[in-house]
């Protein structure tokens, strides 16, 4: 909330400052530090006002840096001095002779509650903040994703995009870096963001959307980072909120974050439980070039049964009023059952000889575990700090899938069964300390980040042999692969203000050990044969690489700015990328893992300008990538067929060459009045693909766009009414087109029990329209295919606070460290 005092910041003062002459012997310096009275905590962006006495409407002034300094120049002369910050108690200094330069030493300002009203209004508004490497979304009180997950309040955020089986993507880029609290966290999945589904969506307090990441971050995503700032409450006392909703198709969830906080320590708890049973399903027409049939049209339905529950419990405890040391633990469980049915026709010419019946029942039963340990130490009052941090993450997932396979046309028989077991141990240990080290209008930051990650599949496949009647194990498939990925980090960077310049440049020294293990009873050249190529699948490789960045902000005017950002980043392949051997998913399409894989990187410049009016806000962007040893998704024939004729395609990631991608977005916040808020934001991206794998060329250019628009009006009788709408245009790469996506959701919520409660109703893809259709072409095969993820969904909810007002801005403390607040923050 505190980063909104620049609104209000309606002075002349730059005006003023304009006028003048620098070096004019007659000006005089009034400086001072403003500190949060109960914490000692510096406060950024504080205003500071001065108005003659003789002259009321001569007013000049300035705010705050990130250490809570102001140095102002001013003529001599009788002022009326105020420092003002939004929630907080006016400092006032009247009829001030000011005749020489003054240091009015350090001002400690207190919550003001009785403004804390006002505080509301604003903070319910979608509001973007411009730092020197990121821009940061107060999602404020958006009631279309009540009830819903955090991916789906990720899919509001400018920039982003969630397609229909929740991959996410930064403009149009997949390979984005997913953070929680500027760390990578179980909370977000290990490497998948599936868990994010499992997440209550007002878990959000804001999004920040990191293009052009600083070093202190880690240099996984071409993309970017997208870091996500849950809320806690930091009120003194015990408090909290309880979220209910209910939906259909069947949808239900409840979720607590509870308070409890003294001058001492700060305890916080959130509990979610979630029941869903979203549909799904998809339509296939798959013509072939050769083989027994001529065409195949495969018809599926997807019933899925999510049963999820998900605890964070910690305590922060203040050492000292400078030091603390926080203790979190978290764990995720979640029960899921999956029954895909798949008809299938084949034909030879126009004539149906053969029909088939396909069910894959599948269950998962996963099991995240993280507990961490934070330590902070701000050494001095002007910003100096140390922090410490230790994360342990396990994660155990257990899947059991039975696929059975009959013909229904025109004989009934069984053509195959297969039960396959899936056990997945993941474990990741992160550890990582930095250092800051303001130096007046400079800062210098220096930090170590070890990440050690750890993936265990055992895969085993057990086939009936219809003659004996008993299952027999597979031993061709059946195997343990072992990945281990191991980063160690050093990086450096410093940041200093020049008057209306700003710069942050940093390097960042990483190393990456990408290791894999395969225990199969296949021989390895067995294994090279059915991968394709001559790869070591028992491999063990080291990638050493310097990432600089460069960040550079200028102020036009106090609500005017330019951006310029520059970085280098990599993109590790992940454990499913890397297993070589086929998923069980179809007997006709199977995904294969290529040990072959290297990381690719990229180089990124980013051209940034936001400008701010009373009620507007203007940002804009243009960009450009280029990335070397990409990886891109391949469809081809592996050379065999099932027992009844059907040829095997497989889809397998390689490296390509090169993709450059250029760029431009822009996005517009517009609150005319109280009653009415617009917010637009729209997306031009085109790119271009180089590359050859097995002597076919898949290179390619495609231009493609996304737009979303949300409009919120304020009805009689405390009712807010939201619509928000999506579209996104068509996309290619080298084999494959894609039909534009459009989406519409909308919401209605009013205050009820004094405004301690809050009952909303949202319609999710209110046209059932959020489809996937998409047509893949090569030289031996056509498919024409629709899928839908999951289906229109109704959802009404009810929020009831106690001891919190509505939509009250979260203080100074939050049971994690402050380093994501700063200009220089982020996450190592």
């Amino acid at each position: 909330m505190k980063k909104l005092i620049p609104l209000l910041l309606i002075l002349t003062t730059s005006l003023t400052f304009g006028q003048r002459q620098r070096g004019s012997s007659e000006l005089v310096t009034i400086s001072g530090t403003v500190l949060d009275k109960e914490y000692n905590e510096p406060l950024e962006y504080a205003t500071l006002i001065l108005q003659s006495v003789t002259n009321p409407e001569k007013v000049t002034g300035g705010i705050t840096d990130i250490n809570g300094k102001f140095s102002v120049e001013t003529e001599p002369g009788t002022y009326n001095i105020r420092l003002e910050y939004i929630s907080y108690n006016t400092f006032r200094l009247d009829n001030q002779r000011i005749t020489s330069s003054k240091d009015l030493g350090t001002i400690k300002l207190g919550i003001n509650v009785e403004q804390l009203e006002a505080v509301e209004v604003v903070g319910e508004k979608t509001t973007v903040e411009v730092r020197l490497d990121k821009k940061i979304y107060n999602i404020g009180k958006d009631i279309t994703t009540s009830g819903a997950s955090v991916s789906d309040a990720l899919n509001n955020v400018p920039s982003v995009n969630v397609d229909v089986e929740g991959a996410i993507s930064l403009r149009g880029n997949e390979n984005v870096r997913i953070l929680i609290n500027g760390r990578p966290s179980a909370l977000a999945g290990f490497g998948s963001t599936d868990a994010l589904r499992q997440l209550p969506a007002d878990a959000i307090d804001k999004v920040e959307v990191i293009t052009s990441p600083s070093a202190r971050y880690d240099a996984e995503g071409t993309a970017g980072i997208l870091n996500i700032i849950l809320k806690k409450e930091k009120t003194l006392g015990f408090n909290g909120s309880i979220n209910t909703s209910i939906g259909y198709p069947t949808a239900s969830q409840i979720s607590s974050n509870l308070n409890l906080r003294t001058d001492k320590f700060n305890i916080f708890n959130t509990l979610g439980y979630s029941y869903r049973r979203p549909p799904g399903g998809g339509f296939f027409d798959n013509t072939y070039a050769n083989g027994d049939f001529d065409r195949i049209i495969e018809d599926r339905d997807i019933q899925r049964e999510d049963l999820g529950f998900n605890m964070n419990i910690g305590m922060e405890y203040f050492i000292t009023d400078k030091s603390s040391i926080t203790a979190s633990y978290f764990a995720r469980v979640s029960d899921e059952s999956d029954v895909t049915d798949n008809d299938s026709k084949r034909f030879v010419g126009t004539d149906i000889t053969s029909r088939t019946f396909r069910s894959e029942d599948e269950s998962q039963d996963d099991k995240s575990n993280q507990v961490a340990l934070n330590y902070i130490n701000r050494l001095d009052e002007d910003g100096q700090k140390l922090t410490t941090d230790l994360q342990y993450s396990f994660d155990k997932e257990d899947i059991f899938t039975v696929i059975q396979e009959n013909n229904t046309f025109p004989n009934d028989n069984l053509l195959a069964l297969e039960n396959v077991y899936e056990k997945e141990n993941q474990k990741e240990f992160l550890f990582q300390t930095d250092y800051v080290l303001p130096m007046g209008d400079a800062q210098f930051e220096v930090g170590y980040r070890g990440n050690f990650e750890e993936s265990i599949n055992d895969y085993k496949l057990d086939t009936l042999n219809q003659n004996s009647g008993q299952f027999e194990r597979n031993r061709n498939l059946t195997n343990v692969f072992t990945y281990n990925e191991n980063v160690n980090a050093l990086y450096t960077q410093y940041g200093n203000k020049f008057g209306k310049f700003s710069f942050l440049a940093g390097l960042r020294l990483e190393n990456t050990q990408l290791k894999g293990k395969v225990d199969s009873e296949f021989d390895e050249q067995a294994l090279e044969e059915i991968i394709g190529g001559d790869v070591d699948v028992n491999f063990d490789k080291n990638y050493l690489g310097l990432f600089p960045t460069l960040n550079l902000i200028f102020e036009i005017a106090e609500r005017e700015n330019i951006t310029l950002g520059y970085n280098r980043r990599i993109n590790r392949p992940r454990g499913w990328f890397i297993n070589p051997f086929p998923s069980r998913s179809s007997r006709t399409n199977v995904f294969q893992g290529n040990p072959d894989l290297d990381p690719a990187y990229a180089n990124a410049f980013d051209l940034g300008y936001l400008k701010r009016w009373e009620k507007l806000t203007l940002t804009s962007s243009i960009y450009y990538q280029k990335e070397t040893n990409s990886f891109e998704r391949v469809q081809e024939e592996t050379g065999e067929v099932t027992a009844d004729g059907i040829r095997i395609i497989r889809t397998i990631p390689i490296n390509l060459s090169t993709n450059e991608r250029i760029g431009a977005e822009a996005g517009v916040l517009y609150n005319p009045n109280k009653w009415l808020r617009l917010n637009w934001s729209f997306n031009f991206f085109q790119f271009a693909t180089e590359g050859v794998f097995n002597n076919v060329d898949y290179g390619t250019e495609n231009t493609s766009w996304f737009t979303r628009f949300s409009t919120k009006v304020s009805l009689p009788g405390k009712i807010d009414w939201q619509t928000n709408a999506f579209y996104r245009g068509p996309s290619q790469n080298s084999q494959t087109k894609n039909e534009g996506i459009f989406s519409l959701n909308l919401a209605f919520s009013k205050d009820i029990m004094g405004d301690k409660g809050t009952l909303a109703f949202n319609v999710s893809d209110l046209l059932n329209s959020r489809k996937r259709r998409s047509f893949t072409e090569t030289d031996f095969f056509t498919s024409d295919s629709e899928f839908q993820w999951r289906q229109r969904q109704f959802n009404l909810s009810f929020v009831y606070r106690f001891n919190q007002p509505k939509g009250k801005q979260n203080g100074r403390r939050n049971g994690m460290p402050d380093d994501e607040e700063r200009d220089y923050g982020g996450g190592a």
